[in-house]
């Protein structure tokens, strides 16, 4: 029997609301938020057809719901800034540069995906773009971006470091470590905790003691805040003024994006399940941050049927040419298996630096 859940739970605390106003980024660049997203969802829908039909397997964890997370965040860096992700990325990885191509073949496990067929859903990653992995191990990401933070302040950068969890992470001992060594280091780390409420099915109130998660920052001292992680520009904001605090003084944050996933917690959990009811996803589903954002621009004069209809056509032939190849693609030969199993000489300093450091 699912559990209820009121109002007042859902929406503990204040958060940095709509973001009223489009101003600051221009036609094209509020076009190629949208357009991510869209891309985000549809590659999303693509993914779980092919796990329907066997030609993806293992675990599958989607996006739906959640896109303006990513995309707003992601908006906020510059190329040679990182970010790190829980098993949930796909969207993360595309936003921040990878290919719907190599990332539907790791999907289906091909030697022409991200991680040579060999990571699958859970293990995207990408040197050139600086995305530094899904990570399957609930909280394992954040000692890691905790240490990119470190390697960047020892090089004297001003790049920052997006590391980014669900909810469930914030009561595992890894968050608390990696916090507190972000404050008394000054490291340049933005935590971003995607609360969509669950933890595979237990609601975050059964949980946790106190539901305000972005006021744990206040115990280790570096700045936190909630955001409408439904709003594409009020999370766009919030992320864009942490990165600026932390290319200006090396300081972390602490932000929590209140949102809501669609689907179950991966696919083999139905929609609702057993700890949510049918009506409560509908009555999320009204907040859907895409139709939301389409609706605004519309309002504002800045995007047309025309230029959706436009734009959602090419997102579905960037997303159907990506199964085709994934599927096209060949599998990772017997040869392979002793590939990537040590790592070779200064290969650390290329992977994070993109340059060798003997």
């Amino acid at each position: 029997m699912a559990r209820a859940r009121t109002g007042a739970k859902r929406t503990a605390g204040k958060t940095n609301g709509k973001r009223e106003s489009l101003d600051g980024p221009d036609r094209e660049q509020l076009h190629g938020l949208l357009r991510q997203m869209l891309l985000g969802r549809r590659f999303e829908e693509k993914a779980a057809e092919g796990y329907a039909i066997g030609r993806i397997g293992g675990f599958c964890h989607l996006y739906i719901g959640q896109e303006a997370v990513a995309v707003g965040a992601m908006s906020a860096l510059r190329p040679d800034d990182y970010a790190l992700a829980a098993y949930r990325e796909h969207v993360q990885a595309i936003t921040r540069g990878m290919s719907a191509r190599e990332v539907m073949a790791e999907l289906h496990g091909k030697a022409a995906g991200s991680s040579h067929g060999k990571g699958g859903s859970m293990h995207l990653f990408s040197a050139e773009h600086r995305f530094l992995g899904g990570w399957g191990i609930v909280g394992g990401q954040m000692p890691i971006a905790t240490g990119v933070g470190w390697a960047i302040r020892y090089r004297g950068g001003d790049q920052v470091c997006l590391c980014f969890m669900g909810e469930a992470a914030v009561n595992q001992g890894a968050f608390h470590e990696s916090l507190n060594m972000a404050a008394l280091w000054k490291l340049p780390v933005i935590f971003i905790v995607e609360n969509n409420w669950f933890g595979m099915g237990t609601a975050w109130d059964r949980a946790a003691s106190r539901l305000e998660i972005d006021e744990k920052a206040s115990v280790y001292g570096m700045a936190g805040e909630s955001v409408d992680g439904m709003d594409v520009m009020a999370v766009r904001d919030v992320v864009g003024r942490a990165v600026e605090r932390a290319r200006k003084d090396g300081s972390p944050a602490l932000i929590e994006a209140r949102c809501y996933r669609f689907m179950g917690h991966s696919m083999s959990d139905p929609v609702s399940g057993v700890y949510r009811t049918k009506e409560e996803v509908e009555e999320h589903k009204r907040r859907d941050p895409i139709r939301g954002f389409i609706h605004r621009l519309k309002e504002a004069g800045l995007l047309t049927d025309d230029e959706l209809h436009a734009m959602d056509d090419d997102v579905h032939a960037e997303v159907n040419d990506a199964v085709e190849f994934a599927e096209s693609s060949p599998d990772p030969g017997p040869a392979s298996i002793h590939e990537h199993v040590y790592a070779s000489e200064n290969v650390h300093g290329r992977l994070f630096f993109g340059e060798d450091h003997g």
